[in-house]
């Protein structure tokens, strides 16, 4: 197949670029490097012997983005172009909400016009709000979202519905993402954002390569074992297999919606532990406030990827830490 990644040079979607052409797929990607790197294309090309057909913009740009869907026959799209910092979405509301949603409504308008019958979406599991019960199943009711992050993926999640609704042909999968970490074997890519980081593996990293002198742990009050923060940490290439699957599986015309998870929860300092005892390096850390927008606890029950997709994690906390410092270490110690 002939398949769009929308943000095919981020963390995971060059993750999901490189299963694709492993799986015999071509791959067509946008992305503006907002919060990406060119150099992440030759990586790609390196590590698959294949290169993607690649194009320079953010898809707001409707007229770019229709020229796109012109020169390619498209049989699916897998859209995780957005931004993506809880944090950030907090303090940036507007631009969250004119990003997240615009890009989304752009894409469902191209699909429809040019008949492409296929999206996989990549949602989070911020949509099911402070979650009542652990672990979490796609039938648990959305939640009340903490953040605009959370809040932009459950409206991207209701617009692509509708449009499904609307034109019964399309096939529309919502993946719910838990929290994605590690980097590819290869250590070619992997977690690199622009700035302090948002999510905790690569602020772990940037302390571990002694880019940033101490890691700052957000709260250690919450009502967990060691009071700070629980989530379900999945390897990111487990999670790029998952979109694979998910384009050849749900390829039936409806709504599919399936969770991307462990089904198990770790502590941030269960991470720090990990990652110290893995790559035999110390991770000095200070607590911090709670930041506004997180929860206390959330991981998946996976069971329905399972039964679905026929998906299952494989790859452990350990294999994640290591795969993080194998990335840094050939890859970020040379920038």
């Amino acid at each position: 197949m002939n398949i769009l990644v929308a943000g095919g040079a981020g963390y995971i979607g060059s993750h999901i670029c490189v299963e694709l052409l492993e799986a015999g797929h071509d791959v067509v990607v946008i992305d503006d490097f907002s919060n990406s790197r060119p150099e992440v294309l030759d990586y790609i090309k390196e590590i698959t012997g294949k290169a993607v057909k690649f194009y320079e913009f953010n898809i707001l740009d409707e007229a770019k983005t229709k020229q796109v869907f012109a020169e390619n026959k498209l049989d699916a799209i897998i859209h995780c172009a957005a931004f993506k910092a809880v944090g950030e979405s907090v303090v940036k509301p507007i631009e969250y909400y004119m990003n997240n949603l615009t890009t989304t409504l752009i894409m469902a308008k191209m699909m429809r016009d040019y008949e492409v019958k296929s999206i996989v979406f990549s949602s989070s599991a911020t949509v099911y709000g402070d979650p009542e019960t652990v672990p979490l199943t796609e039938d648990c009711k959305l939640g009340e979202t903490t953040n605009p992050y959370g809040t932009s993926k459950a409206m991207m999640e209701r617009i692509l519905m509708d449009v499904a609704h609307a034109y019964p042909q399309m096939s529309v999968s919502l993946l719910r993402y838990f929290n994605p970490i590690g980097a590819h074997e290869s250590g070619l890519i992997g977690e690199n954002p622009k700035g302090i980081p948002n999510n905790l593996m690569p602020y772990i990293m940037k302390v571990a390569i002694g880019e940033l002198p101490e890691l700052g742990v957000f709260g250690n009050d919450y009502d967990t074992p060691d009071g700070t923060g629980v989530r379900d940490y999945i390897h990111v290439v487990d999670l790029a297999k998952g979109h694979v699957l998910a384009i050849e599986k749900y390829a039936t015309p409806g709504v599919h919606i399936c969770n991307l998870g462990t089904g198990k929860g770790y502590s941030v300092l269960d991470i720090v532990n990990a990652f110290e005892l893995v790559n035999n390096i110390k991770i000095p850390y200070v607590i911090k406030d709670r930041r506004p927008g997180d929860i206390a606890t959330c991981y998946a029950d996976p069971t329905r990827a399972k039964e679905e997709l026929d998906w299952v994690a494989e790859k452990t906390l350990d294999d994640m830490c290591r795969d993080t410092w194998n990335f840094a270490k050939k890859h970020l110690k040379d920038d």
